[in-house]
């Protein structure tokens, strides 16, 4: 295999926990990795030495998964209990949270949840974000500012504002 193929191949384990998140079912997750793979193997020439594959990949996995949502939307599903591998043991109420932070995210469209995802999840730093999504870094921030607000929110049981205000 080429450094290219490897460098492709390195990036399915986050590729599969990010479908996993956005997805919310297990079965259309790895459908969407396997799109993703098999889009980018055959798009690997037109990928830029030097640039970051693992942005380029989620690009690609977004645009699936854009096109697949205005198909027919999929029922989310919770994850089951053992897709969460954590380095410690969890006590009872750390795994409340996690299943009331699952819960709020699922209440998310999905633009309020990418953007939340590639930041908390992957680790993507603002900018990477911007060019995997292709929106403006300033939308980036204020997505993730009002979204971060949002999740608050549902997990305290306080009614979701909209900080939009109507003009007549």
């Amino acid at each position: 295999m080429t450094d290219d193929s490897v460098q492709l191949v390195a990036c399915i384990p986050r590729l599969r926990r990010y479908a996993r998140t956005l997805t919310g079912n297990l079965a259309a997750a790895e459908d969407l990795v396997q799109g993703t793979m098999e889009r980018g193997w055959f798009k690997l020439p037109s990928w830029k030495k030097g640039s970051n594959m693992r942005a380029w990949l989620f690009s690609i996995m977004h645009n699936i998964y854009v096109d697949q949502s205005r198909k027919a939307p999929a029922p989310i599903e919770y994850l089951d209990d053992d897709l969460h591998v954590l380095s410690t043991a969890s006590t009872q109420f750390e795994h409340v949270d996690m299943m009331s932070l699952e819960a709020a995210l699922c209440q998310l469209t999905i633009e309020q949840r990418e953007v939340i995802l590639l930041v908390a999840l992957e680790e993507m730093s603002y900018d990477e974000i911007s060019v995997t999504l292709k929106i403006p870094l300033g939308t980036v921030m204020s997505r993730l500012s009002r979204d971060r607000e949002r999740i608050r929110a549902i997990m305290e049981g306080r009614p979701v504002e909209s900080s939009l205000k109507v003009i007549k």
